[in-house]
């Protein structure tokens, strides 16, 4: 027998904006899991690299987070997915009018997730996304007939000069339509000038226009259902569609990408700060179930949903700093270039200061051989491009938030038992060293591409390397401990003392 939430989306059509991004995929799968007897999803999508949306269909049907769907499923399920050419920075959406005519007519349900996540685009692009987009969206869900619910992903973050938030709109420092006047009227050099007084205390223009974003919602809010739900930074799998998936490079995937590569030696973090990490099933069951909600309650002002873990779960990097280098060598990579040894810093100085002896010497090296044998240099740029973010998101690193969430916690109690187990969002059962485990695995397996029946293979390797590191580092402070030795004009007897002294402070670092 069908459960409250799949009951209420059997028959019913649902309207998808960013369904090709990390959120967008793991919501399809999980509604075509969870509810097949969906209508259909209307995907839109925008015709890229010379792709019209119909390829482009066969290409995401062809992604990662579906494997555990065609277990069960034929690839006939995908007959549920309807794509749609358009775009959201686009006015209508960059749909036809037939096309139009058919959204407008059948969708019950429309989940908003396209947004431009980049921390360093400028005003008129972000402006354009995220908050004409969304006008746009809730433009289209006006003229709908026969709308239920809309929900709308934001972030968390869109109050980020709050270390403490609450499930509630905040005031907004500027209107949407003095903001939107500016872009239209304005060159982009006059908007670049004009941005720091913009954006006042927000630390870029992703939250500024995100939290425009959610007024406009609020706007609509009397004449249909609205919910907005906030996640945090969204993380890897906690249990689907497998422990552990993930396509997403961003946060600590990102880093334990290249820590089992052995090319990121070094992560800057307050290992005793709480950082709010909320994995990506949490954020799709808890969307799809407000979908449900909003729809039977049929409210008519806005809801907000804090889907993050800082108040009810929260996760410190201290709980598994001690045993993240023992999961990089239980799950090595065989295509490892060195040893995995990542430790944890305090500051992002410190990280700059021992960066240029464990990554960017290190690369340089590397990069000269590549060079010389005729492969292609990467490392400079990859740590360079680490350098660069890690100074544009050093609030971020280094700044505790907590987001107080009883509503969603509500919601999730509120579930019949059924639907707890079908749709579960309830962090609190979540067990974080056990988490980082999987996610190890799922970052091997979907972003460094190696398969599990690699393991035994990654694991001679891995041993390979590090004896090669042991050697190295001993020829390497043997030259220091000489180079010093030489210098002060010590004896000999000497050279052992200094390439240990050497040895010690480098540990430091």
């Amino acid at each position: 027998m069908a459960s409250e939430v799949q009951s209420f989306y059997k028959d019913k059509y649902i309207f998808l904006t960013g369904g090709t991004g990390f959120l967008g995929v793991a919501i399809i799968d999980k509604i075509l899991r969870s509810a097949p007897e969906v209508a259909g999803i209307y995907l839109l999508m925008r015709p890229k690299k010379g792709k019209a949306v119909q390829e482009r269909l066969q290409d995401l049907t062809k992604n990662s987070v579906f494997e555990q769907l065609l277990e069960s499923q034929s690839a006939d399920i995908f007959k549920k997915l309807i794509p749609v050419a358009g775009d959201v920075g686009e006015d209508f959406l960059g749909l036809s009018q037939a096309d139009q005519e058919l959204i407008i007519a059948n969708t019950n349900v429309v989940i908003h997730s396209a947004a431009t996540l980049d921390f360093q685009a400028t005003l008129r692009p972000t402006v354009n996304i995220n908050l004409l987009g969304t006008k746009r969206v809730l433009d289209l869900c006006t003229r709908m007939k026969n709308l239920k619910s809309m929900v709308h992903i934001s972030s968390a973050y869109v109050n980020s000069y709050l270390t403490e938030a609450e499930e509630k709109l905040y005031p907004c420092t500027e209107t949407s339509q003095k903001v939107i006047d500016l872009v239209d009227t304005l060159s982009d050099s006059a908007l670049d000038d004009l941005l720091p007084k913009l954006l006042k205390d927000h630390p870029n223009a992703y939250t500024f226009t995100k939290q425009l974003a959610e007024h406009e919602v609020n706007k609509h809010a009397s004449q249909f259902p609205c919910a907005i739900i906030r996640p945090s930074m969204i993380t890897g799998a906690w249990k689907e569609p497998t422990p552990g998936w993930t396509i997403s490079k961003n946060g600590p995937q990102g880093f334990l990408m290249g820590a089992s590569k052995g090319v990121i030696r070094r992560l800057p973090v307050g290992v005793d700060l709480i950082y709010d990490y909320i994995p990506v099933d949490a954020v799709v069951n808890q969307a799809l179930c407000l979908g449900w909600y909003m729809a039977t309650n049929g409210f008519r002002e806005v809801k907000v949903f804090h889907c993050t873990s800082s108040t009810t779960n929260p996760f410190r990097w201290r709980s598994v700093i001690d045993s993240m280098n023992d999961y990089l060598h239980k799950y090595p990579l065989k295509s490892a270039i060195w040893y995995p040894r990542l430790k944890f810093v305090s500051s992002l100085w410190v990280y700059k200061l021992s960066s240029i002896f464990v990554h960017i010497l290190p690369a340089l090296v590397l990069d000269f051989i590549l060079r010389v044998t005729g492969g292609r240099p990467m490392l400079m740029r990859l740590h360079t491009n680490v350098w660069d973010s890690l100074n544009r998101l050093e609030k971020f690193i280094f700044t505790e938030w907590k987001y107080y969430n009883p509503a969603t916690q509500q919601l999730a109690q509120s579930l019949s038992e059924k639907d707890k187990a079908l749709f579960n969002f309830n962090i609190s059962q979540l067990q974080w060293p056990e988490y980082f485990v999987f996610l190890t695995q799922g970052v091997r397996r979907y972003l460094n591409n190696e398969h599990p029946k690699s393991l035994d293979a990654a694991r001679k390797k891995d041993k390979i390397l590090f004896v090669v590191d042991v050697v190295f580092q001993v020829l390497v402070f043997a030259l220091f401990g000489a180079l010093l030795a030489s210098l002060f004009g010590a004896s000999s007897s000497y050279f052992w003392l200094y390439g240990g002294i050497s040895y010690l402070l480098f540990s430091l670092l």
